[in-house]
C-alpha cells in the first residue's frame, strides 16, 4: 500500500498503469470477445441459445465486466491524483467523467440479468408464449446495448480532458496527449453513428480510424506508466 502514498512518484505511476492494462484485458474480453462469440445479430432466439450452451463463457464474461468496473474506480481516482497539480478542476471532471462511465456501465447489468432471466424462462410470466418471451428478452438486450451509446459520451468526455491535462503537465509524450484527445472523438463518433446514422459508411471509417488512434495512445500511456512513470518535474509549479 506504500505505493498510494505519493501520486507523483514512479511506483503510483506504475501502479496506476497495471491497473489501467488490467482494464484493457478485462474489457477487451467482457466488452469484445465474450458478444463476438454468443451474439447473433438480428436473431435473439439463437443468442440466447448460444448463451444456454456456452454458459461458462457468458459467465466468464461477467466476471469479466465486474473485474474491468472495479479497475476502473481505482484508475478514475488514481489519475486524479496524479493530475490534480497540474489543473484540480480538469482531473476532478476527467474523473467524475469517467465514474459516471461506470456507473453506466453497471446499470446496464440490470437489463442483462432481465433478459437472461426472461429467456431462461425463470419469470413467473404465464400469460407470454416462449416467442413473446424470447421477444422481450430481446429488447431488454437491445436497451443493455444502448447502453454503450451513452458510455461511450462520458469515456470520450474523460479522454479529451485526460489527454489535455497530459498535454499540460509536460511530464509524458505529447503525442499520447494528442492521441487521447483526437481519438477519443471516435467514442462519440460512434455512438452518433450507432444511434442516428447506422447506414453512414463514411462514419464508420472515420469511427474506426479514431478508435484505433486511441487505443493505441491509451495501451501507450498504461505501457509508459507502468514501464517509465513521469519525467522529473520542473522546479516552477504548473499554472491552472
Amino acid at each position: 500500500m506504500l505505493s498510494f502514498h505519493d501520486p507523483s512518484s514512479r511506483a503510483y505511476a506504475r501502479l496506476t498503469g497495471a491497473i489501467y492494462l488490467v482494464i484493457a484485458f478485462a474489457g477487451g474480453f467482457s466488452i469484445l470477445y465474450v458478444p463476438g462469440a454468443l451474439n447473433v445479430a438480428g436473431d435473439p432466439a439463437a443468442t440466447f441459445a448460444n448463451i444456454a450452451e456456452r454458459r461458462g463463457l457468458f459467465h466468464a464474461g461477467l466476471v469479466g465486466d465486474v473485474v474491468m468496473m472495479t479497475a476502473e474506480v481505482f484508475v478514475s481516482v488514481m489519475l486524479y491524483f496524479m493530475f490534480r497539480p497540474v489543473n484540480a478542476t480538469l482531473s476532478l471532471a476527467a474523473s467524475y467523467a469517467r465514474l459516471m462511465m461506470v456507473a453506466v456501465m453497471a446499470a446496464m447489468l440490470f437489463f442483462h440479468a432481465g433478459s437472461l432471466a426472461l429467456a431462461d424462462g425463470r419469470l413467473p410470466l404465464d400469460s407470454f408464449s416462449t416467442a413473446q418471451r424470447i421477444e422481450l428478452a430481446g429488447l431488454l438486450r437491445h436497451v443493455h446495448d444502448a447502453g454503450v451509446w451513452i458510455w461511450q459520451v462520458f469515456f470520450c468526455l474523460h479522454l479529451i480532458l485526460l489527454g489535455t491535462l497530459v498535454l499540460r503537465s509536460e511530464l509524458y509524450p505529447r503525442a499520447l496527449g494528442f492521441g487521447l484527445i483526437v481519438g477519443g472523438t471516435g467514442y462519440l463518433v460512434d455512438s452518433v453513428q450507432m444511434f442516428a446514422l447506422p447506414g453512414a459508411a463514411t462514419l464508420e471509417a472515420v469511427k474506426i480510424a479514431l478508435l484505433l488512434v486511441v487505443t493505441l495512445a491509451e495501451i501507450g500511456f498504461a505501457l509508459w506508466l507502468l514501464l517509465r512513470g513521469p519525467r522529473a518535474r520542473a522546479s516552477h509549479p504548473i499554472s491552472a
